[in-house]
């Protein structure tokens, strides 16, 4: 990877019923965030993500997973 390359990442986020927009107002505050849609099916938003590394990358999945309302979360890391 060069190393101004930014890592891509995307989470997928099951929250509580009703609390989706909640979630998403929230979601959207946070640095490394690009995008976030709520989405319908088994999951409810799904979040896109550019960090500079692992560590911020972790920093924010853990940030994303403490808003109230988040009740499950998947992350995927672009090739």
């Amino acid at each position: 990877m060069d190393n101004n390359e930014k890592i891509v990442a995307y989470v997928i986020l099951v929250v509580e019923v009703g609390k989706e927009y909640n979630v998403l107002d929230e979601l959207k505050k946070l640095n490394g965030v690009t995008e976030a849609r709520v989405v319908y099916g088994e999951y409810d938003i799904i979040v896109r993500m550019e960090v500079d590394s692992i560590k911020m990358l972790e920093k924010l999945v853990m940030n994303i997973r403490r808003i109230k309302g988040v009740l499950r979360s998947v992350t995927l890391i672009s090739a």
